[in-house]
């Protein structure tokens, strides 16, 4: 039939690419990742319950203690898995290429490029850097009806929320630090952007870039990344 000989000729003129498993080594080091980050979480929160319990005049110091340990004990099991992830990385000649292109990037630091690394080296290789972006869930809902018009935007909780957190910090710290992200942050906010929404864009390029560098094996550029041209279209 016309249908099936169609379907014949786009099969011989399109040769997709093969979908290639990570590696064992990719696998572990998502899972120290992201076991890292649970462990942050539970920190996080073990810090909170301490403020609240110094805050309390009536603590019993026997509690305040246990407390501080138990954060102490924390920080040490987090940095000998971020120890272990290090050294993973370092055993291989691709993984230590790539976190040297993501260390490049302003305002990104070890634990950063750390966890975000663990999740972008399992994917596809064959992803866009917008498909990355929508992985991450990076889009901001905006509330536009009802009594809730023209609430602060939000981040949403679809998506890869390991990844989603990788890029939080250097987003901030870049936006403080690199006169690019700066600039193509404060041109949003004057351009009516809820602030959030401007760090949602600021962390959708990094990705993108991070994502562009990794697969073109290029140098992280953020006066390439926030130009002028991209501060027109965003």
């Amino acid at each position: 039939s016309i249908d099936a000989q169609l379907l014949s000729e786009y099969g011989e003129r399109m040769t997709p690419r093969l979908w290639t498993p990570p590696s064992s080594v990719q696998l572990e080091l998502r899972a120290l990742g992201r076991h890292i980050n649970r462990l942050v979480g539970h920190r996080t929160r073990a810090k909170n319950e301490l403020h609240a319990l110094q805050a309390t005049a009536t603590t019993v110091s026997m509690l305040i203690e246990d407390q501080e340990e138990a954060i102490a004990t924390l920080d040490n099991r987090i940095e000998r898995f971020r120890k272990a992830g290090r050294e993973l990385i370092a055993q291989c000649p691709t993984l230590n290429r790539q976190y040297k292109q993501l260390l490049a990037g302003p305002g990104m630091g070890e634990v950063s490029a750390l966890a975000a690394l663990a999740e972008l080296t399992t994917l596809p290789q064959m992803l866009k850097s917008s498909q990355v972006a929508r992985h991450a869930g990076l889009d901001v809902r905006q509330t536009q009806s009802g009594t809730s018009i023209d609430k602060p935007g939000r981040l949403g909780k679809s998506g890869n929320a390991y990844l989603r957190a990788a890029m939080y910090m250097p987003a901030l710290t870049a936006v403080r630090c690199d006169p690019y992200a700066k600039a193509f942050y404060e041109s949003l906010v004057s351009r009516g952007k809820k602030k959030m929404q401007a760090i949602a864009a600021v962390m959708r390029k990094y990705l993108t870039g991070i994502w562009a560098c990794m697969r073109g094996d290029e140098p992280f550029d953020t006066a390439k990344l926030f130009s002028s041209e991209h501060l027109r279209k965003a």
